[in-house]
């Protein structure tokens, strides 16, 4: 954190001087993979004690089947943004990776909207035909902040 006294000083700062990084990489939070791993057991276990009711069941194996997707992509692929003085790298689809260079990179913006009283902002990558759109949950940090070290590796 850099504090600043609010006096002009004729000295760079130790931020002034610090180089900008040559590869970054966002994933996301071990601590909510690990979540949606317990729930999808929690939910296998309560299904297998309600098994005399098979729509309760049914409904408890179907939910842990979709966190357990879910669960599965974050171990697979937990790394969903990588760059570096080339381009970036970018989870597409289920798992799969795609390399963007910088010079395919048309726009990157955070788009920030309040729906229903909440407010959401997603990283936007815009790469011609491809658009990747990338949440704070994606990110494990606000989007606005990727967005910025991304814009200083860049050199903008």
């Amino acid at each position: 954190m850099d504090i600043r006294s609010g006096t002009p000083s004729s000295e760079p700062s130790a931020t002034d001087l610090t180089p900008a990084p040559t590869s970054l990489r966002w994933r996301v939070s071990t601590a909510f993979t690990v979540l949606k791993c317990g729930a999808a057991i929690g939910l296998v276990l309560a299904g297998v004690f309600a098994a005399a009711d098979n729509r309760m069941l049914t409904a408890a194996l179907v939910a842990a089947a979709i966190l357990g997707v879910y669960a599965l992509r974050d171990i697979v692929a937990p790394v969903r943004l990588a760059a570096d003085l080339d381009g970036v790298t970018v989870v597409s689809g289920y798992a799969g990776r795609q390399h963007v260079a910088w010079a395919q990179v048309e726009r990157m913006r955070v788009d920030a909207r309040s729906r229903g009283g909440m407010r959401s902002e997603l990283l936007e990558i815009d790469a011609g035909e491809h658009l990747f759109l990338l949440s704070r949950y994606d990110l494990n940090a606000h989007p606005a902040d990727a967005y910025e070290e991304l814009l200083r590796l860049r050199g903008f």
